[in-house]
C-alpha cells in the first residue's frame, strides 16, 4: 500500500495539469510537466510495480483502494476513483459517493484524462530517475571492482567501504557485483595477511550477499574463518554482527560441521555480544548463532566449559519475549548433557530465573523453562526440588496444569510437581507452596 503524502487534495474539481503543477501536486515550482517521453510511452502499472513504495500525493490515490489510480474518472459529487474500484462498489448496490456517501443524482463517470496524464507524467519522472540512479550505481560497482584489482592499502579499504556502502542500500549494486565475478575477487582479499581494516570492509559486504554454494564453500577455509573471528571479538559493533551475520550464513548453507567452526574464541566472543545490551540487534544476532552452533551436540560441552551457563542465565530478566526465547532454547539444549545439567545446578539463579518465566512470556518459553526445570530437578531431585518449591513452583505449575495449554505442557507440569513433593509429607508440602484455600 502506498503511502499518501502530506500535500492538499484538490477537491471536486477535474484537476487541470498547470494549475496542479502550481499548487504543489509535483512538489512545488511552477511551469508545466513535460509528459511526452520519446516513441515509447512507458507503462504506468509496470512503473509503480518497479519502483520502491514512496509519498505519493494524495490526489493520485483511490479513496477506496488506497493505491495510486490508472483509470480515474470522476463522478457528479466531484470525488475521483479508480474506474475498476467505484465499478465494483456500484455492483454491490451502492447508489452514493463512498467518500461523502451522497446520494448519487447521476450516474454516470466522466474520465478524469487531465490527472491520468498527471499521474503518469509524475511515475515517469521517478522511474526514469530510478533507472539512471541504476546505471550509475552499477556503472560504479564494476569500475570499483577494477580497481580493486590493481589498488592496495589505504586505497583499497577506501573502495570496500564505498562498496560496502552502497550494496547495503542498492538491490542493483548487489546484482552487479554477482554478474561480474565480484564475490570471488572479494572473498580473495581475506586470508592470513588481510588487514583489520580490509577484512572488516570485505565482511561488510560479503554479508549483503546472496553467496552460492561455492563462495560458501571458499569462504570456510580455516584462515578465512580464523579472521573472522579475529575480526568479531576486535571490530567496532557494526562489524561484529557483520561476523555474526557471516558466520551463520555459512554454517547453514553449507555441509560444514559447526564443530570444526566453533573455536573457544568465537563463543567467547559471541558471548560478549549476547551481554551486550545496548546494541539489540547484536544481541538477537549472536543468540541466533549461538542457537545454530548449539544445535549440535559435539559443541555443547565446550559453550559450558567457556562458562556460558551462567552468563545467558543471568540475561533472563532484562530480555524481551523473541530473545527470551532463543536463550532458553540455548539452555534447554545444554542441559541435554551431564556438563549443562550440573553448570543449571550450580548456577543460584538458574531455578529463581526459570521458575518466574513460567506462565509469564509466551507458551513456548513455559514449554522451555519446564524442560530445563525438568532435566535439573530429576539430575539432583534432593538438592533443586526443594529450591524449586521455594521459589514458587508448585503454584505456577498448578497454574499451568489449569490453564489452555496443551495437554503435554500439563503433563510435564503434572509429572514436575509429582518429583517435587516427593520429599514432603502432603501438610508440609501445601504450607512449603503457599496455597491458598481455594487451590488446596
Amino acid at each position: 500500500m502506498y503511502q499518501p503524502s502530506s500535500r492538499r487534495e484538490v477537491d471536486s474539481q477535474v484537476l487541470d495539469l498547470e494549475t496542479a503543477v502550481k499548487d504543489g501536486v509535483l512538489g512545488g515550482g511552477g511551469g508545466v510537466i513535460a509528459t511526452g517521453f520519446g516513441s515509447e510511452k512507458l507503462d504506468l502499472k509496470l512503473m509503480i510495480e518497479e519502483l520502491e513504495p514512496m509519498d505519493v500525493p494524495m490526489v493520485f490515490i483511490c479513496p477506496i483502494s488506497l493505491e495510486p489510480m490508472h483509470d480515474p474518472v470522476t463522478l457528479c459529487t466531484g470525488q475521483t476513483y479508480e474506474r475498476s474500484n467505484i465499478l465494483k462498489w456500484f455492483s454491490l448496490g451502492h447508489c452514493t459517493c463512498p467518500t461523502t456517501m451522497q446520494e448519487l443524482w447521476d450516474d454516470s463517470m466522466t474520465p478524469n484524462k487531465t490527472l491520468q496524464q498527471l499521474i503518469h507524467s509524475w511515475f515517469s519522472q521517478k522511474y526514469l530517475a530510478m533507472k539512471k540512479r541504476s546505471e550509475d550505481v552499477q556503472g560504479r560497482v564494476k569500475e570499483i571492482l577494477e580497481n580493486l584489482k590493481k589498488i592496495k592499502g589505504q586505497a583499497r579499504v577506501q573502495a570496500l567501504k564505498e562498496l560496502r556502502q552502497v550494496v547495503q542500500v542498492h538491490g542493483t549494486a548487489k546484482k552487479t557485483v554477482v554478474e561480474n565475478g565480484g564475490i570471488g575477487l572479494i572473498s580473495s582479499l581475506l586470508g592470513p595477511f588481510t588487514t583489520h581494516a580490509v577484512g572488516c570492509e570485505v565482511i561488510g559486504v560479503l554479508v549483503n550477499l546472496n553467496l552460492d554454494l561455492n563462495s560458501l564453500s571458499d569462504l570456510l577455509q580455516p584462515a578465512k574463518i580464523s579472521l573472522m573471528v579475529d575480526i568479531l571479538n576486535e571490530g567496532s559493533i557494526e562489524t561484529k554482527i557483520n561476523c555474526t551475520r557471516l558466520i551463520g550464513m555459512l554454517i547453514e548453507g553449507t555441509d560444514f560441521a559447526p564443530q570444526n567452526v566453533a573455536s573457544l574464541s568465537l563463543l567467547v566472543g559471541l558471548l560478549r555480544l549476547v551481554k551486550d545490551k545496548k546494541h539489540p540487534n547484536g544481541v538477537v544476532a549472536g543468540l541466533n548463532l549461538l542457537k545454530t552452533i548449539c544445535s549440535h551436540e559435539p559443541v555443547r560441552n565446550s559453550f559450558v566449559n567457556v562458562g556460558a551457563v551462567p552468563q545467558l542465565v543471568e540475561l533472563i530478566p532484562g530480555l524481551n519475549n523473541e530473545c527470551l526465547e532463543l536463550v532458553l532454547h540455548i539452555l534447554e539444549l545444554l542441559s541435554s548433557t551431564p556438563e549443562g545439567r550440573l553448570a543449571l545446578k550450580d548456577c543460584p539463579s538458574t531455578i529463581p530465573n526459570v521458575v518466574k518465566l513460567l506462565m509469564k512470556a509466551s507458551e513456548n518459553c513455559t514449554q522451555l523453562a519446564l524442560s530445563i526445570l525438568w532435566s535439573i530437578c530429576k539430575f539432583a531431585p534432593e538438592e533443586c526440588a526443594s529450591l524449586a518449591v521455594d521459589a514458587g513452583l508448585a503454584a505456577k505449575l498448578l497454574l499451568v496444569i489449569q490453564s489452555g495449554c496443551n495437554p503435554v505442557l500439563k503433563q510435564r507440569s503434572a509429572e514436575l510437581l509429582k518429583l517435587c513433593s516427593l520429599n514432603y509429607t502432603t501438610t508440609i508440602f501445601i504450607s512449603k507452596c503457599k496455597l491458598t484455600r481455594t487451590i488446596q
